[in-house]
C-alpha cells in the first residue's frame, strides 16, 4: 500500500499528470455522494400500538432534567357545522399567534382540523410548509369520538376513522405534503372503542400533561401563570389558535416563551418528544 500511495505521489509530480492526481483515492477510501444527491427522508416516529394493538396514546416526553425539551402545540379548531358562523364574520385562525411563534422562533406543532384547512386555506398551506412548524391531524369535523364531551356532537364509531383520513386528504388538497402521523382527540376525549377504531390509520394519539386554560379565557396573564406552573421537561402544553375562542394566547405565549428560556427550557416539536420517548430522538 505505502507502495502505491508513492508512485502515486511521483505521478502528481509531473505537470501532464496533474489533473488525474486530483481525482486518485487511496482504494480503501470511499467517494462522497454528488452533492446534487436527494436526501433520505426518515419517516417521523410514533408509538408503538398499544395493549389489544390499540391506537398507542402519548402525554409527555421523558423527564430529563439535562434536557428541558418542552412542545408547545395549539389546537386550530372547527367544527364541520361552523361554516355560517365563519361566512357571519367570526374568526377562526389566528395568524397573530402564528406570527409571533416565528418572530419568536418557536418551533411548535399545529393539531388542525380538515375543516379549519378548508376555511384558511393559505393558512394552513403556509404553516405546514414553514420548517418551524408540523401540522397534525384534529380530525375533520371536531365532533367528539365519545358520548358526553363538552358539548360536542359524537363521531359515530363506524365513521371515526374516515373523519380522521378525511382530515389528511383535506390538509393535502390545500398543500399541506407532509402532515404527521399524530391525532389529538376533539376535547381530548377518548375510550377504547375510538382507539380500535383509529389503529389501522397508524396514527399516534396525542395528549397532553399541561393545559394552557386560554380556551374562551380573557386574562393572557392567568394563562401563562397556569402554563409556567405546569411544565415540567417533556411537557406537552396545549393551546389554541383560534381566535374567536382564545383570543388571550399570542399575548399569553409572549410571556410564556422568555420565562421558559430564562429557566433553561428548549422548545421542540411533538415529533421529537415522541421520538426520545421510543428510543429514537
Amino acid at each position: 500500500m505505502i507502495t502505491r500511495v508513492r508512485h502515486v505521489a511521483a505521478l502528481c509530480a509531473l505537470g501532464t499528470a496533474l489533473t488525474a492526481c486530483a481525482t486518485v483515492q487511496p482504494p480503501q477510501q470511499r467517494p462522497r455522494p454528488a452533492p446534487s444527491s436527494p436526501a433520505v427522508r426518515s419517516s417521523p416516529p410514533t408509538l408503538a400500538p398499544g395493549p389489544s394493538g390499540l391506537t398507542p396514546v402519548f402525554r409527555n416526553g421523558p423527564r430529563t432534567p439535562g434536557d428541558k425539551a418542552v412542545a408547545l402545540t395549539f389546537d386550530a379548531d372547527m367544527t364541520a357545522d361552523q361554516g355560517p358562523r365563519a361566512a357571519a364574520g367570526e374568526r377562526f385562525d389566528h395568524p397573530r399567534l402564528i406570527a409571533a411563534l416565528r418572530t419568536l422562533e418557536v418551533p411548535a406543532t399545529v393539531f388542525m382540523t380538515g375543516r379549519w384547512a378548508e376555511e384558511y386555506p393559505d393558512q394552513a398551506r403556509s404553516i405546514g410548509r414553514d420548517p418551524l412548524f408540523e401540522v397534525a391531524n384534529h380530525s375533520y369535523s371536531h365532533y367528539a369520538f365519545t358520548a358526553g364531551c363538552h358539548g360536542l356532537p359524537t363521531v359515530p364509531a363506524d365513521r371515526m376513522r374516515a373523519d380522521v383520513e378525511r382530515a389528511y386528504t383535506a390538509f393535502r388538497e390545500v398543500g399541506v405534503e407532509d402532515p404527521m402521523p399524530y391525532f389529538r382527540f376533539p376535547g381530548g376525549c377518548y375510550d377504547r372503542v375510538a382507539l380500535r377504531a383509529l389503529t389501522p390509520t397508524g396514527v399516534t394519539a396525542v395528549q397532553w400533561d399541561v393545559v394552557g386554560g386560554d380556551a374562551f379565557a380573557t386574562d393572557a396573564e392567568a394563562v401563562a401563570r397556569q402554563v409556567l406552573d405546569g411544565v415540567r421537561p417533556g411537557s406537552v402544553v396545549v393551546l389554541h389558535c383560534t381566535r374567536s375562542a382564545a383570543p388571550t394566547t399570542e399575548r399569553a405565549v409572549r410571556t410564556i416563551v422568555p420565562e421558559l428560556r430564562r429557566r433553561g427550557y428548549r422548545f421542540v416539536k411533538v415529533s421529537e418528544l415522541i421520538g426520545a420517548a421510543d428510543g429514537r430522538g
